[in-house]
């Protein structure tokens, strides 16, 4: 087994760290231990110290997200099914951790303030890169009138359902928006009103 090299080990264990307790909640140390990583290590590859890893997990995570997306979408020619894939496969992973871990996006943007400045555009910047992707594939569809504006309802749902379930402990929330919104999703790409 390889050993990731130390800037991944950082960046991984911020991310994690950033989906259970967000940015406020995850100290130095338990990061450092996470990543099995001396204090020095943290400063070498992130001078700007805890802020400056935040946006590098970040910006990982949106990258993960980024690249799934980008494997489900041209994988269907059905986006409706992609994006049921993608809502699963959260689900899951949200169950599997005990409803500990949502997404690092929402639960930092959340606590966020003003004075974030890298946070926050690290944030702005994530969410516009999964709304775009998404309103790519409903470009390309070719029957979505407003692919921008639905991208960005899917998003918004998506995160608040996400939010609902973590602190129901019960992916119940997720499951009901899914239910609700892929139908009328899936009307629309079909041309019913």
């Amino acid at each position: 087994m390889t050993t990731l090299p130390t800037r991944d080990r950082l960046i991984r264990a911020m991310g994690d760290a950033l989906q259970r307790k967000g940015l406020h909640g995850a100290g130095i140390s338990e990061i450092l231990a996470a990543a099995d990583t001396p204090k020095g290590g943290l400063y070498h590859h992130f001078p700007g110290g805890k802020t400056e890893l935040a946006v590098a997990a970040i910006q990982q995570q949106v990258a993960d997200l980024c690249a799934l997306l980008d494997k489900l979408l041209p994988a269907s020619p059905d986006p409706v099914v992609a994006l049921e894939l993608w809502t699963s496969k959260a689900q899951q992973l949200l169950a599997a951790s005990g409803f500990q871990r949502g997404c690092p996006l929402a639960t930092v943007a959340l606590e966020s303030e003003v004075d974030d400045v890298a946070i926050r555009q690290a944030l702005s910047d994530g969410f516009a890169a999964v709304r775009d992707r998404l309103a790519q594939a409903f470009e390309a569809s070719g029957k979505i009138a407003n692919a921008g504006g639905l991208a960005a309802l899917i998003v918004a749902a998506y995160e608040g359902a996400l939010l609902q379930a973590r602190v129901a402990g019960s992916v119940a929330p997720m499951e009901l928006v899914s239910a609700t919104l892929f139908p009328l999703l899936r009307a629309q790409l079909q041309g019913k009103p």
